[in-house]
């Protein structure tokens, strides 16, 4: 039986259940969200960090004159 049938009754057993059951699809689609960002924004930092990096490097190469 769903929520949306009707010969559903709402009562302390069905609010328990569904409400556990929606917290816990609210905090794994969260976590699976929060995951899928930081991976998109991740890809598209490597670009910058690599040349971050480089002209980083190419700083203190010319500081300690090798």
């Amino acid at each position: 039986m769903f929520p949306f049938c009707f010969e559903w009754h709402w009562d302390a057993g069905h609010f328990f259940f569904m409400g556990l059951f929606y917290l816990v699809l609210t905090v794994v689609g969260s976590g699976m969200g929060y995951c899928i960002v930081k991976t998109f924004v991740d890809t598209l930092m490597i670009p910058i960090k690599k040349h971050e990096e480089h002209s980083h490097e190419h700083g203190h190469a010319g500081a300690h004159g090798h």
